[in-house]
């Protein structure tokens, strides 16, 4: 077998060590080359000449790759938005008038109220929405709520309805 440094390239240096033997190692003694400030900034001041950021107890952060700290929010990032409570509110009243219609029909009667609180948090959200979030939880307590209005409507129309043929098939 041959020798692994008769077939590295002539600028090809192992790390941590001299490339061939007889060549003196890049720092002098076996270690890479201390890591240099970049752009040619010193260490006692971060880049634009600004204080280097510190942690507590006055220790500098050790970023790697010159990363600089986090100090605040990127520009053009809008501040965090919470939820409208009203929307949360409107989609719970929107199941529960679509699952207890299933189960025993009553809690139906809530849709009414879950089409009018979805749809005024909407208009709510869409007025101010750098200060409220939660649009798809309104719009789907909405929807629900019309789609409960729906059939709540088809149920007093159909028990209407045969109340009407029971009263007009006893009197025949």
């Amino acid at each position: 077998m041959s020798d692994p440094d008769e077939t590295m390239p002539p600028t090809h240096q192992p790390y941590g060590g001299a490339g061939r033997s007889g060549d003196a190692p890049a720092s002098g003694q076996g270690q890479p080359p201390e890591p240099q400030a970049p752009y040619g900034s010193s260490s006692q001041q971060g880049p634009y000449g600004q204080p280097p950021a510190t942690q507590p107890y006055g220790q500098p952060y050790g970023q790697p790759y010159g990363q600089q700290p986090w100090a605040g929010q990127p520009y053009g990032y809008a501040a965090p938005t919470t939820t409208h409570p009203q929307a949360n509110t409107a989609l719970v009243l929107g199941i529960v008038a679509i699952g207890g219609m299933f189960v025993c029909g009553l809690p139906v009667l809530v849709s009414p109220f879950a089409w009018y609180v979805g749809a005024r948090a909407k208009r709510e959200i869409e007025a101010e929405p750098g200060r409220w979030s939660g649009r798809s939880e309104a719009n789907t307590g909405m929807v629900l709520g019309i789609v409960g209005t729906a059939l709540l409507a088809l149920g007093v129309l159909a028990a209407v309805l045969l109340v009407t043929l029971a009263v007009a098939g006893s009197s025949v």
